[in-house]
């Protein structure tokens, strides 16, 4: 295999690597049919390896806690909890008795089954699943087979290449001589991916006929040349050439200066030439991600996304679970506000322990918070969780998918009722400041009638642009109708500021619009003073908010509710941004 191919595949996790490559792969044991008479002996095979490999991911998810990713860990977990999933189980048994199958063979079908299930999903996060039930499945017919889980696969430093890679592989692999990842199938939101992320190892998942190509003519066996990647482009290189290899070389050296250069730039204020002060948070869905994103200068957390608890477990977390997790993230933030987000789940979210009818259109049904009317236990040992960790320091919980009065009174009184509850049984908590997501129009139209009742409001414009323009925010063939900069939406974010000054209640963002340093600006103009986003994003809005004049943004903004489309929006405060 000569010259240089390029490939293009998905950005995973950032960071440049270089060098040797290795295909990666366990020995997958291959099933069979048992004797007449022998289904109970094998039947207790199956369960004896199922538990053998929840303790097994059990000691895992131990290591990997002690290597200081906690949050990591409790992935592990939650395998050892799918390990003794009795819907798979029972399925696996059934086909012992039923087909005649051996125990590989059946709870091999069996994870094939519950994973094509989920991959068959209209939803990322829960689709990528699917590969975690069938690394589960694998590891229990591993035990099965006898063999054995810490075979040496990365005897030295390399890329590790790979179809998929399953999470525990990913955990066991020596991370010292993991250079970078690189797979064939895979999405950012797999579990190997955020790993990846959590480690440190740049990653690209997603590359179409990438083993193909690295196979030429000597075959995956006996890798000829060089492998490069760029996980944060997801670009895949194979072969590189001399000024490939000087270009990649530039970028990673570009990178870690940018990453010095942020770092030092975090403990500068966020404040206009005219003397106006923005707040930055930021977003997160686990408390690992609270350290960086403070490293990077966010001054608290605008939106803390809760659902990698309730998922992939057979039953919901308990009210412990949730405080401890919550008061991590808290820790971390050292007295500035951490704003947790009420379970945003539902009909398009489905999880095994919250059963729940099908819907034409789940984005328009029962989700979020029009879920407590059915679930209040969901909600009362949240809201309690929530009161729990805020003895640790501030906290402030808000409700997705509100959509008037009504559902901010529903909030207020599954708050008092978690109060209550505490205080009767002398647990200790502390209090927390209760708000709203706006991410339904009628929730900013009717915003006169509750905003006096709550403590804060904060604009999910991911949502709020998909329900204002009738845009499907999965449909590609819509995208340019996606742009939360949309005249439309602007009005409504500006109606939103009218009413939460009226009021007094303190409004922000914390969709993605808030992390785009042009449309940042515009929120600025319309007086928005507080902006969540991914840490990642941090520097660049800082730079523009410092960069800018706030009388000019409140000009522009004014004029830009009456532009035409979002392009001319964009335009309009880009030449402010450059100027």
């Amino acid at each position: 295999m000569t010259g240089e191919r390029r490939l293009a595949g998905v950005a995973a996790a950032p960071g440049v690597a270089r060098g040797p490559w290795a295909h990666v792969r366990r020995e997958r044991p291959v099933g069979g049919r048992i004797a007449a008479g022998a289904a109970d002996a094998e039947e207790q095979r199956l369960r004896d390896a199922s538990n053998a490999a929840a303790d097994a991911l059990m000691a895992l998810s131990e290591q990997v806690e002690a290597a200081g990713h906690a949050d990591e860990a409790a992935i592990f977990m939650a395998h050892a909890t799918l390990a003794w999933d009795p819907a798979l189980i029972e399925t696996a048994v059934a086909r012992i008795h039923e087909r005649g199958e051996d125990g590989i063979a059946a709870i091999a079908a069996a994870g094939a089954d519950a994973a094509a299930g989920l991959a068959a999903l209209d939803d990322e996060l829960l689709a990528a699943r699917a590969a975690d039930v069938v690394d589960v499945a694998e590891r229990i017919a591993r035990a099965l087979a006898g063999i054995p889980e810490e075979a040496d696969l990365l005897p030295g430093p390399a890329i590790v290449v790979a179809e998929d890679l399953s999470p525990s592989l990913t955990a066991t692999l020596p991370r010292e001589h993991m250079l970078g990842i690189a797979l064939e199938a895979g999405s950012p939101t797999s579990h190997a991916a955020i790993l990846a992320r959590a480690y440190g190892i740049p990653a690209v998942v997603g590359v179409p006929g990438l083993l193909a190509a690295l196979a030429g003519p000597g075959g995956l066996g006996t890798p000829a040349a060089e492998l490069a990647l760029d996980g944060s482009t997801g670009e895949a290189v194979l072969d590189p050439s001399p000024a490939t290899v000087a270009d990649l070389d530039g970028r990673a050296s570009r990178l870690a200066e940018a990453r010095s250069h942020d770092l030092e730039e975090a403990s500068l204020p966020p404040v206009t030439l005219d003397g106006v002060e923005v707040t930055l948070l930021a977003n997160i869905g686990t408390p690992a991600e609270a350290a960086p994103a403070r490293a990077l200068g966010a001054r608290g957390v605008g939106l803390f996304r809760t659902e990698f608890l309730f998922l992939e477990r057979a039953a919901p977390p308990t009210e412990s679970e949730q405080a401890a997790a919550y008061a991590e993230a808290v820790a971390a933030f050292g007295g500035d506000p951490v704003t947790i987000r009420l379970l945003d789940i539902g009909g398009d979210k489905p999880i095994p322990y919250l059963p729940m009818p099908h819907e034409a259109n789940p984005f328009l049904g029962v989700r979020a918070l029009r879920l407590a009317l059915d679930r209040p236990d969901l909600f009362l040992t949240q809201l309690r969780a929530c009161h729990r960790a805020a003895s640790s320091g501030r906290v402030k919980v808000m409700a997705p998918m509100v959509a008037d009065a009504g559902d901010a009174a529903l909030l207020l009184d599954l708050d008092r009722q978690a109060r209550e509850g505490l205080a009767l049984e002398g647990v200790p908590h502390g209090p927390v400041e209760l708000g709203v997501m706006l991410e339904i129009p009628s929730a900013v139209l009717a915003a006169d009638a509750y905003f006096g009742s709550i403590a804060f409001a904060s604009l999910g414009t991911n949502d709020l642009t998909q329900y204002t323009l009738a845009v499907d925010r999965g449909n590609p063939a819509l995208e340019r109708y996606r742009d939360a900069l949309h005249p439309a939406v602007l009005r409504l974010i500006a109606m939103a500021a009218d009413s939460a000054a009226r009021a007094g209640t303190a409004l922000s963002v914390c969709g993605e619009m808030a992390g785009d340093p042009v449309a940042a600006l515009a929120l600025v103009g319309l007086g928005v003073r507080q902006l969540s986003m991914g840490a990642a994003s941090l520097p660049a809005v800082r730079r523009a908010v410092r960069g800018a004049d706030a009388e000019a943004l409140a000009a522009e903004a004014r004029a830009a509710l009456g532009d035409p489309s979002a392009a001319a929006v964009r335009a309009r405060f880009a030449g402010l941004l450059a100027g």
